[in-house]
């Protein structure tokens, strides 16, 4: 009968412990009215308290910190911060011991030890510590592998393994919006909303463009030659709450001069997240490049460069069109043709030539109307005409005004 040998105890022993840190100390106060049966009883008590503050005893907030008591959560882009320990648990000398970390995710796995390098020898009742740190990039399940190789004094070879699994979890769901403007530009709106179950502070939220675009952040206003966020003094964001970030963008003039640079999808940049949460444990998180269709123009694209906001009725005003020549091999030779509408009409002459406009480049135009309608009124009736291909391009509900009456002076 065959019998297995008793499985040989380690002499060494190893633990691991999640750095994080501690957490202010909460009480539930119980208190009641003098009048009530126990009189001034829970009131006392309360104020014996050492975890109260003092004066302010019936706040669940104390003074005092409390140890984490589990492992707890760890969000993408926090810190997951570890301390390894090994301790000779022996009466006897081990030597070339390696204390080696790894940290499993579902797509890599990563060396996280400071040194790879074997100590020589471990005394009985002493340790090898080591705190590893690694910023968290990806969610879902990790395991972290710690891994132990050392020789006995009799020269025996011993090696064992623990293996520690958490899960990553996402502390924010953002959300993006396009707009595009009447001209190059285009506004971004960001929706940040925190799906954690804490509190935290948004230290900054800012949009890294791409080298095609400018951007201008919307996230303020001006209050007495002070820059004042939108969102108040205090940057909180409370659980499940939702921030709405806005970013205009505005294309390089090198690349706005080129029509077809910036057609079809373009990188627009990727928005960078800063926050803190408990005793300012900080977290950070960039999205990967965000892209927008840009819009369709066809051949030839319009383009309004100057309007006036309010005009008055029956008086000529004046607009700056530009038109672009969105073909990238193809000179265009434009005719325009204005009609008129019930409420717009066109002060110049109609059907002239404005000559060949090569592929990519562009052409402005100063025109002058008038409005014989009060109101808000849509500027129409532009056509181009490339005598090329016989092909005509209709423009309507360019832009609008405000017509408005004039001053009329009244005779005494």
């Amino acid at each position: 009968m065959e019998v297995n040998p008793p499985k040989q105890e380690h002499l060494l022993a190893l633990k691991v412990m999640r750095l994080t840190k501690p957490t202010l100390f909460t009480n539930i106060p119980v208190t009641c009215e003098e009048k009530d049966l126990p009189g001034d009883l829970f009131n006392q008590l309360m104020r014996d308290d050492p975890s109260t503050v003092n004066g302010a005893e019936i706040l669940m907030l104390g003074e005092m910190l409390t140890l984490p008591q589990n492992f707890g959560n760890i969000f993408l882009g926090e810190t997951f911060s570890s301390y390894i320990s090994v301790h000779n648990d022996s009466n006897q000398v081990v030597k070339d011991i390696l204390v080696k970390a790894d940290l499993q995710t579902s797509s890599q796995r990563l060396n996280l030890s400071a040194s790879n390098a074997a100590v020589a020898e471990l005394k009985p009742d002493c340790c090898i510590d080591d705190v590893i740190h690694h910023e968290v990039k990806e969610i879902g399940t990790h395991i972290l592998v710690c891994a132990v190789s050392y020789t006995t004094q009799g020269g025996e070879k011993m090696y064992f393994r623990k293996f520690f699994k958490f899960q990553v979890l996402k502390p924010l769901d953002v959300k993006t919006k396009f707009y595009n403007a009447e001209t190059d530009e285009v506004f971004l709106e960001a929706q940040i909303q925190n799906i954690t179950t804490s509190p935290m502070f948004m230290e900054k939220v800012s949009l890294e463009p791409s080298i095609m675009y400018n951007v201008t952040e919307l996230n303020s206003v001006n209050q007495a030659g002070e820059c004042v966020s939108t969102f108040g003094s205090r940057g909180y964001l409370q659980p499940m709450d939702t921030r709405q970030y806005l970013y205009c963008l505005k294309p390089k003039k090198e690349f706005a001069e080129k029509a077809g640079i910036i057609k079809g999808v373009t990188v627009i940049g990727k928005l960078d997240i800063v926050w803190k949460t408990n005793l300012g444990e900080r977290g950070r998180l960039q999205t990967s490049q965000l892209q927008r269709m840009a819009p369709g123009y066809g051949d030839v694209r319009l383009s309004l460069e100057a309007i006036p906001d309010t005009v008055n009725l029956e008086e000529p005003f004046h607009i700056t069109c530009k038109i672009t020549n969105c073909s990238s091999e193809r000179t265009m030779d434009l005719v325009l043709e204005m009609c008129n509408t019930n409420s717009i009409h066109w002060c110049g002459i109609s059907g002239r030539q404005l000559g060949k406009l090569h592929p990519s480049s562009s052409l402005c135009l100063a025109l002058t109307l008038l409005s014989s309608v009060q109101g808000l009124q849509s500027v129409s009736g532009l056509r181009l005409t490339d005598t090329f291909l016989k092909r005509t391009y209709e423009y309507d509900d360019i832009a609008q005004v405000c017509v408005v009456s004039s001053a009329v002076e009244v005779e005494a």
